[in-house]
C-alpha cells in the first residue's frame, strides 16, 4: 500500500514513516500543505494521513481542495485538536477518520488498514474469478450460480483475497486485516477458517481456487 503523511512536525513525521515502510507501506512525505496537495493530486495513493494544523495550507483546507477536484483516497486526520466540534468539523469537510495525538501506533496502522478495506468495499460492487461471483452490498456468494453461506469472518477474508488476487496473503496479514491488532488470533485459527472457506467455495467439479503457499500463506486464482 502507497501512503501520503502530510506532518510538519519532524519528529513525528520521521516516526511514523519509518514505522509504516517497517509494516511494508510506500511512504510519500511532506513537511507542509501546499507540498502536500500537490503530491495528493499527483500521484495515486491508498491512503492519506493529514496534519490539521500545518504551514502554508491547513488539513482542512487541503482535504477541501483534494474532495472539490474529486480525489476519494481515505483521508485520516491526525492531529492535537481533539474539541468535538473539530472532530465534526473536519468529518464533514471529507476527512474519512480522525486520530487525537497521542495515539498508540498500532492502533494508527489499524485504523489507517480498515480504511484501505472500507474504500476497496465501496469500489467494488462485485467480484468474479472463475465461476466464482461476490456481491459486495449484498454479501452474497454464489459458484456456478449455486449460492454459498460464509460466515462474517470468512466472507471477508474471501473478499481481501479477491482484492489481492494472485497475491500471497500470510497469517500475519490477515490477523491485521480481518481480525485487526486489538484481537490476536493464531495460525491455527487461521487455518481452520481457510479450510472452511476452502471446502466452501471450491465445489466438486470446479477449479480450486484458493491455495496454499508453503512456509508463505494463502493465495486465490483461477
Amino acid at each position: 500500500m502507497k501512503a501520503l503523511i502530510v506532518e510538519d512536525d519532524q519528529k513525528a513525521l520521521t516516526y511514523i514513516a519509518k514505522g509504516l515502510r517497517e509494516d511494508g507501506f510506500t511512504v510519500d512525505t511532506a513537511d507542509d500543505g501546499d507540498e502536500g496537495l500537490y503530491l495528493a493530486q499527483s500521484n495515486k495513493y491508498d491512503i492519506i494521513i493529514l496534519d490539521w494544523l500545518l504551514p502554508k495550507m491547513d488539513g482542512i483546507q487541503v482535504c477541501k481542495a483534494l474532495r472539490n477536484q474529486k480525489v476519494i483516497t481515505p483521508i485520516l486526520m491526525l492531529t492535537a485538536r481533539c474539541d468535538i466540534d473539530d472532530k465534526i468539523d473536519s468529518l464533514e469537510c471529507g476527512i474519512d477518520e480522525y486520530l487525537t495525538k497521542p495515539f498508540v501506533f498500532r492502533e494508527l496502522v489499524a485504523v489507517m488498514r480498515s480504511l484501505v478495506r472500507r474504500a476497496a468495499y465501496n469500489h467494488a460492487e462485485s467480484m468474479c474469478l472463475d465461476t466464482l461471483e461476490v456481491n459486495i452490498s449484498k454479501r452474497a456468494v454464489t459458484r456456478s450460480g449455486k449460492y454459498i453461506e460464509l460466515t462474517t469472518r470468512e466472507f471477508d477474508i474471501l473478499v481481501y483475497m479477491l482484492l489481492n488476487k494472485g497475491n500471497i496473503v500470510t497469517h500475519t496479514i490477515l490477523q491485521e486485516e480481518i481480525w485487526g491488532s486489538n484481537e490476536i488470533t493464531s495460525s491455527n485459527v487461521i487455518n481452520v477458517f481457510i479450510h472452511h472457506l476452502r471446502k466452501k467455495i471450491d465445489l466438486e467439479g470446479e477449479k480450486a481456487l484458493i491455495k496454499t503457499v508453503r512456509g508463505s500463506g494463502y493465495k486465490i486464482e483461477a
